[in-house]
């Protein structure tokens, strides 16, 4: 031990004695190579620790099978935003009397104008009440004009819609007076499917894979949105919306999961800040589409129509190859692994493949999120910040819709804002990492908020323009939301994580469009600014998953990937970096000198 402590104190000391008369030549003892050297060794350790990487570099890490893999995204989530917000233009605003044909009987040649004139009772400003008519009586034509009626009630044969353009479900079903309270069930039942589908389809994608999870979730789509055009009352149309919700969620959490599993790298993030794009366009493509369309049952036949199509993914889409692992399914994972290197041109190596673990099932449940401290804390936290942001972005869309605001700017607008918020997240996590981005893009949100808060009332132009970008601030939050959960979790748990975190979101949803028409203006948006806050602070609990492996199994802790991810430049010398070029054994002495260095104040323990 002494010979050992004598060695090290004299590599100490040359080193010391090194960097003083480097500093003394150098003058400033930082360099940008340094902090190059440091990326590279992360990335460098990141394969070291992932062997499933290694056999993605073989593989080719962007290749034509995975861009191929990253366009079949495209559709189905356009499709998804189709289904998701058609329930949005199909309660097209109407102006409803009562139906007092009964007055025909008596008087055949009365124009619509003198039937309601003599039929519905007036308010006090002139015009013609909507929910109340004048009761019938046994009198003659000339009786009920010369001395009118008096006796009133709820109307009692439905109503008539003489100004309505378009047909929509307010008009078909008669969601008024009394039944306009049923416009807000419908969103509360289509949240209630996100809520149970995303526990549903969290576990399946998990226990059968992600391949047929993403089948199921595409066959409800097609079933339930191609078939809500044909439903003959509001009950089965609530059935149906409650199935596509399912299927929407079911299909974000399966290929965002197999997307995650596929590609590395930055490739990971750029595949998931497209899918979310295309996203936006299937919202905005909707409002096109429900702009000029007089039925709305129409918008759902071509939306019917438009995702037939996605049968052809029976045959098209790959299963994961980590999942398959996890479940033991070795030859499987291989076969897959070289059908993709086939199509990028692409050879494995025969020993890559051989170090592939033998056929042994991982196993896990979704009570390791209880038992396991780390699993806890990341849902616990990704929940709140879940949780904040469905509540604030319902929240806002509500405000701007009690502002007035027509239902197609309400999507056109925001839809446009979000492609642009979502681009700007590939600058963003490249800079600074998944942490940082999620904290800078729930920055914006308090901001925003707090500014509504204290926004004059008559500010109407100003009010939208904030509100506009809060839901900009929000996408963008999502974004980063979304590729930070899937890379905190392991693969095992990968879908019932990401379930666990929308339930949170149809829980804020849910709260938002509860508490919105029960309270003041005043309070959601002070709710907004305070959950927004907790959920900052909260964020930074999290470990950064930039340049970090995939772990696929509980027995790796994200916190234990990598000894060098917290290495700063502050902790070596520039001028062992002096060369850009230097070679990867190089670097690791450098790290190791800098790490024998740091631990120069504690002294050695002795044997007794």
């Amino acid at each position: 031990m002494a010979g050992e402590e004598n060695v090290k104190g004299e590599l100490r000391s040359q080193d010391a004695s090194s960097n003083l008369s480097q500093h003394e030549a150098a003058g400033h003892p930082h360099s940008w190579s340094l902090e190059m050297l440091l990326r590279r060794l992360r990335t460098d350790h990141t394969k070291q620790d992932d062997k499933f990487a290694n056999l993605l570099d073989a593989v080719g890490e962007f290749g034509t099978f995975q861009q191929r893999l990253v366009v079949l995204t495209f559709i189905p989530s356009i499709m998804s935003a189709f289904f998701m917000f058609a329930g949005y233009f199909v309660f097209t605003a109407q102006k409803p009397y009562c139906n007092t044909s009964w007055i025909l009987a008596v008087g055949p040649n009365l124009s619509e104008a003198e039937q309601l004139n003599l039929t519905i009772p007036r308010g006090p400003n002139g015009s013609f009440l909507m929910c109340l008519m004048y009761l019938p009586v046994p009198w003659n034509l000339d009786s009920i004009i010369h001395f009118g009626l008096n006796d009133t009630d709820k109307c009692q044969d439905g109503w008539i819609y003489p100004d309505a353009k378009k047909r929509s479900l307010v008009n078909e079903f008669d969601l008024v007076c009394d039944a306009e309270t049923k416009k807000d069930t419908a969103h509360i039942m289509f949240m209630a499917g996100i809520l149970i589908g995303s526990l549903i389809f969290g576990l399946i994608t998990d226990k059968m894979g992600r391949y047929p999870a993403i089948l199921l979730s595409l066959l409800g789509l097609i079933i339930f949105g191609f078939g809500t055009a044909f439903v003959n009352s509001f009950h089965l149309y609530l059935l149906f919306r409650f199935g596509i919700s399912q299927s929407v969620v079911g299909y974000s959490i399966s290929s965002i999961s197999l997307a995650t599993e596929w590609l590395v790298g930055e490739h990971r993030a750029h595949a998931i800040i497209l899918e979310h794009c295309f996203f936006a366009v299937g919202a905005m493509l909707l409002t096109g589409i429900a702009y000029s369309l007089p039925h709305w049952r129409l918008l759902f036949l071509v939306g019917g129509v438009l995702a037939v199509p996605l049968i052809s993914y029976i045959w098209i889409l790959p299963e994961s190859p980590r999942w398959l692992m996890m479940k033991g399914k070795v030859k499987e994972a291989k076969q897959m692994l070289c059908y993709a290197a086939s199509v990028n041109k692409k050879t494995i190596p025969s020993n890559l493949l051989d170090e592939l673990p033998r056929k042994k099932v991982t196993q896990a449940s979704v009570l390791d999120f209880c038992k396991n401290r780390q699993l806890c804390k990341v849902i616990l936290v990704m929940s709140c910040v879940w949780f904040t942001v469905s509540y604030t972005y319902f929240t806002l869309s509500l405000r701007m819709r009690e502002l007035g605001v027509s239902v197609h700017f309400r999507h056109v607008v925001p839809s446009i804002m979000e492609v642009s918020a979502r681009l700007c997240c590939i600058f963003l996590l490249q800079q600074i990492g998944r942490k940082w981005s999620l904290a800078v893009t729930l920055l914006q949100t308090i901001i925003w908020c707090l500014l509504l808060l204290f926004l004059p009332e008559g500010l109407k132009s100003m009010t939208i323009l904030v509100l506009t970008l809060g839901e900009f601030s929000l996408a963008a939050t999502v974004t980063v939301f979304f590729l930070y959960t899937a890379e905190l979790l392991p693969t095992v748990l990968r879908a019932t994580g990401l379930g666990l975190v929308f339930l949170a979101s149809a829980a804020g949803a849910i709260l938002s469009l509860t508490i919105i028409n029960q309270t003041p203006s005043f309070l959601p948006i002070f709710l907004c600014c305070a959950l927004a806050i907790v959920a900052f602070s909260l964020s930074f609990l999290l470990p950064e998953t930039r340049d970090q492996p995939l772990f696929d199994s509980l027995d790796h802790s994200p916190q234990m990937r990598n000894k060098v991810k917290d290495m700063t430049p502050e902790d070596t010398s520039s001028d062992d970096m002096s060369s850009d070029d230097m070679s990867e054994e190089a670097a690791k002495n450098v790290i190791l000198n800098a790490q024998i260095l740091r631990l120069a104040p504690y002294p050695v323990s002795k044997p007794a």
